[in-house]
């Protein structure tokens, strides 16, 4: 791997803040995380964020192939060239806005589910995984790298300070565990936080599933619109939506067997899908009326 600076300098190039560009420039660490991902010759990878390479060429060295995605025109193509230089031939090289890729199209074509990898921007992690959230059915697992308070977060439980939605959302729908701590001094330039890989392995069969997810995910986005509040009244977000007033969200909770006086980060992520199981049956049968 050389060293993004030699690479940048090569190019007259420097790292750009609207890109939220830190990259990688310890070998051994990207070496750890793709061997710690236990990437196989058959997996199919989904790169985020490819940068200089730091992680596509170990990963590509490992897997059938990577579809290496990266926004920065300037920068994929000095990765293209690198590439080139190391003999490194099973990389599809897409220069693009993660947002905008068609992650359902690639899984298909290459008829198997993803491995996503990624140091991810930190000003839009948080989209990025939404939007690997909706895409979940085309992936098999990810390992990405996120500012570590975010990290935090994601693996919350219940009661913790840091549990909110994205917690409840991801953990419906895969297991969460910290791959590896990552420090500041490793990255060009050096951010201001440090930073944690986590592995997220998405569920092929969810125990308890919710009957309508979308609700899910508004039940959610409404309990926590409001910490501060009890259910009973962070729920009168959802009205509007869910056509219920004061009294049919007290019932609603009422029947889900959760105290309405409670509030959102004390709720399992098993009591809001039993929440919103009850939300969906009440506007099924207003929509019956």
């Amino acid at each position: 791997m050389t060293s993004p600076k030699t690479l940048l300098a090569s190019k007259d190039l420097y790292p750009k803040k609207q890109f939220g560009q830190n990259f990688l420039r310890d070998p051994s660490t990207a070496r750890m995380i793709v061997d710690r991902v236990l990437l196989s010759g058959d997996d199919i990878v989904l790169e985020i964020g490819a940068g200089l390479g730091a992680l596509t060429l170990p990963a590509a060295r490992t897997a059938r192939h990577v579809y290496a995605v990266e926004k920065d025109y300037a920068v994929a193509d000095v990765l293209k060239s690198e590439l080139e230089k190391q003999g490194i031939y099973n990389v599809t090289l897409m220069t693009a806005d993660i947002l905008t890729v068609d992650i359902a199209a690639i899984s298909s074509r290459e008829n198997r589910k993803l491995v996503v990898l990624g140091n991810l921007p930190y000003n839009i992690s948080s989209q990025i995984l939404v939007a690997l959230l909706a895409a979940k059915q085309s992936i098999a697992r990810a390992a990405l790298m996120f500012q570590k308070e975010v990290a935090c977060r994601l693996a919350a439980g219940p009661g913790s300070k840091d549990y909110g939605r994205l917690s409840v959302m991801l953990q419906y729908s895969a297991e969460v565990r910290k791959l590896a701590n990552v420090g500041a001094h490793l990255f060009l330039p050096a951010p201001k936080v440090a930073s944690e890989v986590i592995e997220i392995r998405f569920k092929e069969i969810i125990e308890n599933p919710a009957a309508d997810e979308t609700m899910l995910s508004d039940v959610v986005k409404a309990a926590f619109s409001t910490r501060r509040k009890t259910l009973k009244n962070a729920l009168l977000n959802l009205r509007p939506k869910a056509k219920l007033d004061a009294d049919s969200i007290m019932d609603i909770l009422e029947r889900a067997g959760i105290d309405p006086g409670r509030r959102a980060e004390s709720l399992s992520v098993a009591e809001f899908v039993k929440l919103a199981n009850r939300f969906a049956e009440s506007q099924a049968a207003y929509k019956a009326l």
